[in-house]
């Protein structure tokens, strides 16, 4: 039998396990398969071929990771090397960012120079010069492969500080001489390929250009970048390159890139309508009815798995006098990163950057006893940052979000680079618990179980934990470290997490716990904190440019605001503060949510669980009562006609809507539907008080259909 496909003809699915001798409204064991559906959308009345073809799971991986990637070959499965597991790897891009420089330079001559690294994905170079296109950068590969060719040696130069400004100066490159400037060790070092160019560097790289495989190497794209990040300062030309061992590693990372690009959320939210980001203003979201949808199910999930344990939810104001940063200490330490005052009755007021203080000024409210702890509150409240409009990123970096506190940025490793992403304005799950010393073990592994169970409702069982202790520089004595340190650990030990140390890499106000979440291509994002924090930066616990953590432990903000309770003894005593967030904000895990499903959503969270739809318009009345029944029986469900019926089925599988209810002359009279499965086709014929009952059954059960 041959088959004709078109590109709207087949889709591909990554979902929890499905066999076709099982009915798909079933709960399933916890696996994952990868299937390719071909569907005739030509044929009804339960006569749809439906024919599944196996793949092979290397041919279709879940994931492919920029940590550990993987990504799919024709006959194999190839694990991508990064520059920690391999030396070599990060002197082949090294020595690649040296040689793209050269050969822009002798393309270019009047081009100037700046620094060039290597990054998870490759490498870049940033220069001052006139604005490049896609034309240029073959140009440069080019002329980068008669380099490599060449086999040039790369030769290690030690000279003085005073011989270095000589060299550079004669060459007229001015930026290298504020990088001189800002190197404190001595001797300076020099790197040569061949006698023709030369850079300052400290190494490393490969022994002769030769060593590069020049058909693994791929310039990607060009971008302005601000010398040093300052906007005061020239606008440079970034060129971004990525670099492998061989072929084999190139072609899987440009697939996994292409993969990446395919569940881009920005793409997929215009397409299924999810959200936009209007001329109203850069950074700002507008949540649409269907992102609406699923951002309510995202709020009401967390608010009861909080309440169920022992939190109380809190709304807050999103403006305040400014005396109340003054006094958290955002105005001294966090001011650039706010949107100016507003001056209200002789009065200043600042939109707020983070919830922290509102919940301080919650508890002060009244004095409490020791015997009230613990006391947990959240919210999830709505937060304010400035941020450069070009650094805006989709969902990922805005300017109003809703958090939960602490709303710090965190690091997703992408197919190009590596970008720090903040949102700057958004909603965010922020809760934090007072307690005693004596509870900060207990109260962690709380938040730890709370945190999976929340992310694990979501579809993220996959993390990456790591325990941050004190930095060189730090507030607070040793013994009150130790502690939180020891109660960070133990919780995490108790728990049987796997986690790894980061020594010293704690802020100064006490140490942290961050968790990143893996993806289904394997990226980690950065979503939980639990983090222990001491006497003097309440700033930091919500810096958009610091790691996002899952939890912190306050000495800080009790101090600043002098909350107390009373002891056993009847002394005024000051007690712990645990800043925590699990998701983030609401609308950075939203991107992360529609890329790690494609948009595909399972049917708990498709903001249209069902549409409806009519062979033909005589149908139309009846479909309109089978929507008003299944309305009320809570299933999210939408009437569509007005176009032939093989249209309306493709019309609902670009929209990813799981379940389809077909009604034509025969369900009429027989007050039935017919079911169709977007992921397991035809489920046959049903009673509409049946369907109700398996749809409701399913979404309860979170089971992927």
């Amino acid at each position: 039998m041959a088959l004709s496909l078109s590109s709207r003809s087949f889709f591909t699915s990554s979902y929890k396990s499905l066999s076709p001798l099982k009915n798909p409204f079933s709960s399933f064991p916890i696996r994952q398969y990868r299937v390719l559906f071909v569907l005739d959308p030509c044929k009804y009345n339960n006569k749809t071929t439906r024919y599944k073809l196996p793949i092979r799971r290397s041919s279709f991986p879940t994931h492919a990771s920029t940590a550990l990637q993987e990504a799919p070959a024709p006959n194999e499965k190839i694990v991508l090397p990064t520059n920690e597991s391999s030396d070599g790897l990060l002197r082949i891009r090294h020595t690649c960012a040296h040689v793209m420089a050269m050969a822009v330079q002798k393309l270019y001559p009047d081009a100037k120079v700046t620094i060039g690294p290597w990054i998870d994905s490759g490498f870049y170079y940033d220069f001052d010069m006139e604005p490049l296109t896609d034309r240029d950068l073959k140009r440069i590969k080019k002329e980068m492969d008669r380099i490599i060719s060449r086999n040039l040696p790369l030769v290690r130069e030690e000279v003085s500080r005073d011989e270095a400004q000589r060299r550079i100066m004669s060459i007229n490159e001015p930026y290298k001489i504020e990088i001189l400037e800002s190197i404190q060790e001595e001797p300076i070092t020099i790197y040569h390929i061949g006698d023709e160019w030369w850079d300052l560097c400290a190494g490393p790289h490969v022994e002769t250009t030769g060593k590069i495989n020049k058909k693994a190497i791929e310039l990607e794209s060009v971008a302005g970048a601000y010398w040093r990040g300052d906007v005061k300062k020239p606008m440079l030309q970034r060129i971004y390159g990525t670099a492998w061992e061989n072929e084999d590693q190139l072609k899987a990372y440009l697939h996994f890139k292409e993969e990446a690009k395919r569940r881009d959320h920005r793409r997929i939210g215009q397409d299924l309508d999810l959200f936009s980001i209007q001329a109203a203003g850069g950074g700002l979201v507008f949540w649409h009815p269907k992102g609406a949808i699923i951002r309510h199910i995202i709020e009401d999930t967390w608010k009861t798995i909080h309440m169920e344990r022992g939190y109380d939810l809190l709304y807050t104001p999103h403006v305040a006098k400014a005396d109340l940063w003054k006094i958290s200490g955002h105005l001294d330490f966090y001011k650039e990163n706010m949107f100016d005052q507003m001056e209200i009755e002789e009065e200043l007021f600042q939109l707020r950057p983070m919830n922290c203080p509102y919940h301080v000024l919650i508890y002060k409210r009244q004095l409490h006893s020791y015997r009230d702890f613990p006391i947990r509150v959240a919210e999830l409240g709505t937060v304010y940052r400035y941020e450069l409009s070009g650094s805006l990123h989709g969902l990922f970096r805005v300017r109003g979000f809703t958090q939960g506190q602490p709303a710090s940025a965190y690091k997703a490793t992408c197919i190009s680079q590596v970008i720090l992403l903040t949102v700057a304005g958004a909603d965010h799950d922020d809760a934090h618990i007072f307690c005693l010393e004596d509870q900060i073990k207990d109260e962690i592994r709380g938040v730890l179980d709370l945190t999976e169970e929340i992310l694990q409702q979501f579809g993220f069982d996959k993390y990456e934990v790591n325990l941050s202790t004190r930095p060189e520089k730090a507030v607070g004595d040793d013994e009150i470290w130790e502690k939180a340190t020891f109660a960070l650990k133990d919780a995490l030990e108790d728990k049987g997490w796997s986690y790894q140390i980061d020594d010293g890499g704690g802020a100064f106000y006490g140490p942290k716990i961050d968790l990143k979440i893996e993806d289904a291509l394997g990226r980690k994002w950065q979503c939980s904190t639990i983090q222990a924090c001491f006497d003097l930066a309440p700033y930091l616990l919500c810096n958009p440019s610091l790691t996002h953590e899952l939890l912190q432990v306050d000495f800080n903000l009790p101090q600043r605001f002098n909350i107390t309770y009373v002891d056993s003894n009847q002394e005024r005593k000051r007690p712990i503060m645990i800043h925590r967030a699990v998701l983030g904000s609401l609308e950075r895990f939203f991107g992360v949510l529609i890329e790690n499903y494609a948009g595909d959503f399972p049917l708990w969270l498709s903001p249209i669980q069902a549409r409806v739809l009519p062979v033909t318009d005589a149908q139309l009345q009846y479909c309109n009562e089978v929507g008003k029944k299944l309305k009320a029986s809570g299933i999210r469900v939408e009437v569509c006609s007005g176009e032939r019926l093989p249209k309306l089925i493709r019309n609902a599988e670009k929209q990813k809507i799981p379940l389809m209810a077909v009604v034509g002359p025969k369900e009429v009279e027989t007050e039935t539907i017919t079911v169709r499965s977007r992921l397991a086709g035809e489920l046959g014929n049903m009673s509409i008080d049946e369907f109700i009952s398996k749809t409701k059954t399913a979404s309860e059960n979170r089971t992927f259909l």
